[in-house]
């Protein structure tokens, strides 16, 4: 019996070539599509699920705030105090340790001179917490003593060549002299965090490094990522629930407070699972750049949806050709032949179909990862799609899609009457609203993908477009090595000798970055000098900063010290400061006393503002500061602009005027506008991820408009045929049978508008700066389905309207 359904069934799909080529079609490319979107969101969803005890591992996140409660900054780092103090108040913690980040500094070994990203300061702990594995080295002791270092596999390779590295030496930073104690084996890509140098963290206690009594009292530096290990099955928040107690007994109160604020009141600690990172942590200071679950959920949707049409698909074109069959249902049902056996006959063929699309999908998958990989920015590899629950679902797919997909039209063509099919009574009519609303459903999602492509694209154009307040062409920034300041004006004479070399200025970050440094404020307000109402960031820059960059002065002057040595109590503050205290203009607030972490001084100047942050972030009070190296914020980054007429030659300039005052550092540069580009790189793919996708679910949804507007014809080619003889011309029964479908679009349409309106506008909401939709966007997607969607039921519509209407009386 199942030998006879397959033979019939193999026979019904050669038969029907087109239909049975379209179905699989349909069905594959939905099927990849699902595939392609899996393998993302598998593998989104599996960051730091390889490290042992992953649910029970936290990493602790300190908040702060205004005077009115309002939150200021989100960092997913704390201060070194808060480690150890959590560990001896709280026995319920299993383990903790603590990591900090250096940022790029030089390692040398032997003539071999490299820029590292960072170095990680880890604590022994760090190596068991995370599972990391010693290739050489003993784990027990490797990060016990000071100055000991381990290097990932690939970094080893990188210094060392296939020499051994254990007991090799290091240099770091032309100073600190460390011994390689071990190589291991690096963290998987879907990782939080990627260190390539592990430095002991017993190697801080040095002062001329950070200093053991800064490690023990310092509150205010929040670089020291903190992990804890809890219980099994305990509730975390029960602990936090305790850390306001814990910051109020610890926390020493600022030394110019005159009224006391408990220090719960002004910034807060929490846990945040490790397993939660990836996806639902956006802090300012984060290691590495995190996803997004809202964009997991959105591809996640899409891909159902994408399944969901095509499984549509499968339903309008079966029930397109039940004409076809129906003699043939007719005859099964004569000879005997139960209902239920014609049902099954249907479900095996759709099941049979879908398996066949299943296997061409996971072809099409394996082909398309690598594609999707670039696309993504991260590594999909193919084994995530080898997983045993995975696989299970592969083997399953056929008979739940095939049997969504083919329920309906073996129900349907099941129901054929024998005596009406045979006596060719039969009108195949049935369920047409049901298909109906089907295509309405299909082209509510492409039309709703189109509109979402087009306002992310417009967004990102904003973005690109969009007045900084500051000049980025043009301009190259490189890391600003201390060591350099002694000589630093031979350097900036030597460099400006070139006409390339516009101008160049250093400061302690730059534009494209985050302001995470901050300091309290006071300014005078009438009589009195007052503490600010809000948080003011920082940046120390030297007089050169603002010509640079081109940032335009709203009052005052720029920073002169050569002609006013006060200058270096001097500040000049952004339009958004002044607004903060309450001056009514710039010109105002020029001259006036302010004081800023200790420093008492006075404005001279005012910036207009500008955008320092991406446009996720609104502009924030800022005030700048001429910065030394002895200063609490020393210059880190050097920006210099090119006059844009000879770029390369001037790049080699730049190198041998570097290598000549700094030969032991190794020249590295990156184009401001590139980093500006990288803020918004996750935009610019999901962007093109929208437009694939909406392209995608448009050709599969006039697959089935297809299929819809063929069972129609079918049904009317004896009108058309009365028409064409009562003198109906081609145009107007094209028009005709076109203009019912066309309907279908409309109301896709009119249902589509609302819905992708309210998505993308929640979408917007992520950034401080973003477009007003406009009107036209919703009218041209509709407009752009409409056209497809017309050209596929025109390409049908006109070779039924030119037929000889003799023909098509005698058919019926």
């Amino acid at each position: 019996m199942l030998r006879h359904y397959l033979t019939v069934t193999v026979r019904n799909l050669l038969k029907h070539k087109l239909i049975s080529a379209i179905n699989l079609f349909g069905l594959t490319t939905g099927l990849t599509c699902c595939l392609l979107i899996l393998a993302y969101i598998l593998h989104e969803t599996s960051y730091d699920r390889r490290v042992p005890e992953a649910e029970r591992i936290y990493r602790v996140t300190r908040d702060f705030y205004n005077p009115d409660g309002a939150t200021t900054l989100q960092l997913s780092s704390v201060a070194p105090p808060i480690g150890p103090l959590l560990q001896n108040d709280f026995p319920q913690i299993k383990q903790m340790t603590r990591l900090l980040f250096s940022g790029p500094i030089v390692v040398r070994h032997g003539e071999k001179i490299l820029t590292e990203d960072s170095l990680t300061f880890a604590e022994p702990g760090f190596l068991p917490m995370f599972g990391i594995r010693l290739l050489s080295g003993d784990a027990r002791t490797a990060l016990q003593e000071p100055r000991a270092v381990l290097l990932e596999q690939r970094t080893a390779r990188k210094y060392f060549g296939s020499e051994n590295p254990v007991n090799q030496e290091l240099k770091i930073d032309a100073g600190i002299l460390c011994k390689v104690v071990g190589v291991f084996q690096g963290l998987p890509e879907n990782a939080h965090l990627h260190p390539a140098v592990l430095v002991s963290f017993s190697t801080l206690n040095d002062s001329t490094i950070y200093g053991e009594r800064q490690l023990r009292t310092s509150w205010s530096n929040n670089a020291f990522r903190t992990y804890l290990q809890l219980p099994a099955g305990y509730d975390a928040r029960q602990l936090e629930a305790q850390f306001p107690a814990f910051l109020d007994r610890h926390m020493p109160q600022p030394k110019r407070a005159t009224d006391y604020v408990r220090p719960s009141k002004m910034t807060s600690l929490a846990l945040q699972r490790l397993t939660d990172i990836h996806l639902h942590s956006n802090r300012a200071d984060e290691i590495e750049a995190n996803g997004d679950v809202n964009r997991v959920y959105i591809f996640g949707i899409i891909a159902l949806f994408v399944l969901l049409i095509a499984c549509i698909n499968y339903m309008n074109l079966s029930t397109a050709r039940a004409a076809l069959r129906a003699k043939e249902v007719g005859v099964r049902k004569v000879v005997g032949a139960q209902r239920s056996e014609i049902i099954l006959q249907f479900l095996g063929e759709s099941v049979l179909i879908t398996a066949v699309a299943t296997v061409l999908a996971v072809g099409c998958t394996v082909l398309a990862l690598p594609w999707l990989s670039r696309l993504a920015g991260t590594a999909l590899p193919p084994q995530l799609l080898w997983q045993p629950a995975v696989l299970l679902a592969l083997l399953l797919l056929p008979l739940v899609v095939g049997g969504v997909s083919g329920l309906y039209p073996a129900l349907f063509m099941s129901s054929f009457q024998p005596q009406q099919i045979l006596k060719g009574f039969l009108k195949v009519s049935g369920g047409l609203a049901f298909r109906r609303v089907l295509v309405v459903v299909q082209f509510v999602v492409s039309i709703g993908l189109l509109v979402s492509t087009a306002v992310v694209a417009l967004q990102l154009r904003y973005l690109q477009q969009a007045p900084l307040g500051y000049n980025r062409e043009q301009i190259v920034t490189l890391a600003y090595p201390q060591s350099l300041t002694p000589q630093y004006e031979a350097f900036r004479h030597a460099l400006q000798q070139q006409s390339g070399v516009q101008e160049l200025g250093r400061s302690s970050r730059i534009p494209t970055g985050r302001l995470l440094d901050a300091s309290d404020a006071a300014a005078t307000v009438g009589d009195s000098l007052r503490p600010t109402s809000a948080n003011v960031k920082y940046v120390s820059t030297d007089e050169h900063f603002l010509p640079t960059y081109g940032i335009r002065l709203a009052a005052g002057r720029n920073f002169d010290p050569k002609a006013y040595p006060t200058d270096t109590t001097g500040f000049i503050l952004n339009a958004s400061t002044v607004r903060l205290v309450g001056w009514k203009s710039p010109a105002e607030a020029v001259g006036q006393v302010f004081r800023y972490g200790g420093v008492l001084g006075r404005v001279i100047g005012v910036t207009e503002d500008f955008h320092f942050e991406s446009l996720h972030q609104p502009i924030v009070p800022m005030v700048l500061f001429l910065g030394t190296v002895t200063s609490r914020a020393p210059y880190n980054q050097l920006s210099v602009k090119l006059a844009g007429a000879d770029v390369p030659g001037t790049l080699q300039h730049l190198e041998r005027t570097w290598k000549q005052f700094l030969p032991e550092q190794p020249f590295t540069y990156t184009f401001l506008d590139e980093s500006y580009a990288q803020l918004y790189q996750a935009e610019q793919r999901q962007s093109l991820l929208f437009g694939i996708f909406a392209g995608i679910a448009i050709l599969i949804a006039c697959l089935g408009l297809f299929g819809l507007s063929s069972f129609a014809i079918t049904q009317r080619v004896k009108e058309i045929g009365i028409r064409k003889v009562l003198g109906a011309s081609t145009s107007a029964i094209v028009l005709l049978l076109s203009s019912d479908f066309m309907r279908l679009v409309v109301v896709a349409a009119l249902l589509a508008f609302p819905l992708s309106w309210y998505v993308m506008h929640r979408w917007l909401q992520d950034f401080a700066y973003r477009i007003n939709m406009p009107w036209w966007i919703f009218p041209l997607a509709g407009l752009a389905a409409a056209a497809v969607a017309l050209v596929t039921i025109v390409s049908q519509t006109v070779s039924v309207a030119r037929a000889n209407p003799v023909k098509s009386l005698r058919t019926e």
